[in-house]
């Protein structure tokens, strides 16, 4: 790392929260380009709007779909093609490696706000304690989250664990992935101490909940890919059980998860709203078609299109591979929620994602729902996922069938081995989680647990060797000399 790694951290009363507005959102935010802590720490009441504006960077990650979806079996391009090398799984040192020194991929600089205000934030006396260490287990929470993202797309990663107030940014080496997983731990487990109590006081900050939920999925990484097995298995399973105490329950109609803000079944979301400045669309802009490409569609009023090429793009297809998972579902009620097929009279043309429609206003469709993070039924899977991992197949099943019922579908019938539960477990998360951006995260975890081949099963790595990790790029390495570029590059 050097300094063009953080150099921008975000601060300043920029942003006013759901108590003030009762707006309940996170708006984007224009940052300073440097805060230095003498100058802005100076009352407990700075430290709020601090951590409020680092959730702009969280979003910034939350929201790019190149990570968690474009590499995985979910998409086809449709009518105006704008898939990556992501998707064709052509990644070299030059193309499509990556560069977490800009402003589109925020990791370092999220960091390096946490590492600010948890360094800044002891010496001042709260009025209420409760209030100081909510705001501790969010930054801890919030670096947790990054490196975690960091292990999901390199592996190896720089751990900085110290605040950046000038331009000495230390030249750090990569850690292991483990050591990486290891940092995560305890970031989530301090934060689970410190949050005063189990509520969601506001669903787009983290909460003891979403620490819990972000626990487990990174137990469950753990636990296949950096080889921690039973033991975090069994500590993925103490996560999600904690999250089932949090109030938190299934909405009774799978359309309406994705499409009212903080329902009872989010854990934490990522705010989108038409009207905030600078960010008014999700990565589910790509898929919504504009009028004009499909017109004279047979079936236009069930698909959720836009009237300009300005508010959805026709960039995006569900594939036929993640289709097949419904193969002998027709009943199964996400389906109209998730895909619709055109029709152009009888002849089947393209087939639309319908997951995160946005909203129709007066002059155009919007896509402005929130981006969610972690969801009860994610949570009910992972448990599904930990079972299958220490061979308890009956509860394994359990945890399907919660999943399948909301769905209206009948329990799962099939084997029980382990073997071909772990996989029901992958294609029920294909189904319930699609274009949730998560998918990716899912292929490569189910490949390390040996559930599937990545290579195999994703049709743009049949017949290439492109490793599950993404490169460095050359701006990076040129940067920072201890640095060495990620295997099979």
């Amino acid at each position: 790392m050097k300094k063009n790694i953080i150099y921008t951290l975000t601060g300043a009363a920029i942003l006013l929260c759901a108590s003030l507005t009762a707006c309940k959102k996170i708006l984007d935010i224009q940052p300073q380009s440097q805060i230095i802590e003498s100058v802005y720490f100076k009352n407990e009441g700075d430290f709020d709007p601090f951590v409020i504006g680092n959730y702009t960077n969280i979003r910034i990650l939350a929201n790019n779909i190149t990570f968690g979806t474009e590499r995985s079996e979910e998409l086809i391009n449709g009518i105006n093609a704008r898939l990556t090398t992501a998707w064709s799984q052509v990644l070299t040192v030059s193309t499509g490696s990556i560069n977490y020194n800009v402003s589109t991929l925020p990791i370092y600089k999220a960091i390096g706000s946490a590492n600010l205000l948890l360094a800044k934030i002891e010496p001042f006396a709260f009025p209420n304690t409760a209030t100081k260490n909510r705001l501790k287990a969010e930054s801890l929470c919030q670096r947790a989250y990054c490196y975690f993202y960091l292990a999901h797309i390199i592996g190896d990663a720089p751990i900085l664990l110290d605040p950046i107030t000038d331009d000495n940014v230390p030249q750090l080496p990569r850690s292991k992935a483990a050591d990486v997983m290891k940092q995560v731990f305890a970031d989530l487990d301090a934060a689970i101490a410190l949050f005063p109590d189990k509520t969601y006081p506001n669903k787009y900050r983290f909460s003891y909940g979403a620490a819990q939920a972000m626990k487990a999925e990174a137990k469950l990484w753990s636990a296949k890919v950096t080889g921690g097995g039973a033991a975090d298995f069994n500590d993925a399973l103490t996560a999600a059980q904690a999250v089932e105490t949090t109030g938190v329950s299934l909405l009774p109609a799978f359309a309406n998860v994705t499409t009212t803000r903080a329902n009872a079944e989010v854990i934490m979301s990522a705010y989108f709203n038409r009207d905030e400045s600078g960010a008014t669309s999700n990565y589910a802009l790509n898929a919504l078609p504009f009028l004009p490409s499909i017109s004279g569609a047979t079936n236009l009023d069930s698909i959720p299109y836009t009237l300009t090429s300005t508010n959805g793009q026709s960039a995006y297809q569900i594939s036929p591979l993640s289709r097949s998972l419904w193969s002998g579902l027709t009943g199964d009620k996400r389906i109209p929620a998730t895909f619709i097929i055109e029709r152009q009279g009888t002849t089947q043309k393209n087939a639309w994602i319908t997951k995160l429609p946005g909203n129709k206003y007066t002059d155009d469709r919007i896509s402005d729902n929130d981006v969610i993070m972690y969801r009860l039924a994610d949570v009910y899977l992972m448990e599904a996922e930990a079972y299958a991992g220490i061979n308890n197949t009956a509860q394994a099943i359990n945890y399907i069938n919660k999943v399948r019922t909301r769905a209206g579908i009948a329990n799962y019938a099939g084997a029980t081995d382990k073997a071909t539960v772990e996989r029901a477990v992958f294609d029920e998360r294909g189904r319930e989680m699609f274009f949730e951006n998560k998918r990716w995260y899912d292929v490569v975890r189910f490949h390390y647990g040996g559930t599937i081949n990545a290579y195999n099963y994703v049709p743009n790595l049949k017949g290439k060797t492109t490793p599950l990790f993404w490169p460095l790029s050359p701006t990076v390495l040129a940067a920072n000399s201890a640095l060495t570029q990620t295997t099979g590059y």
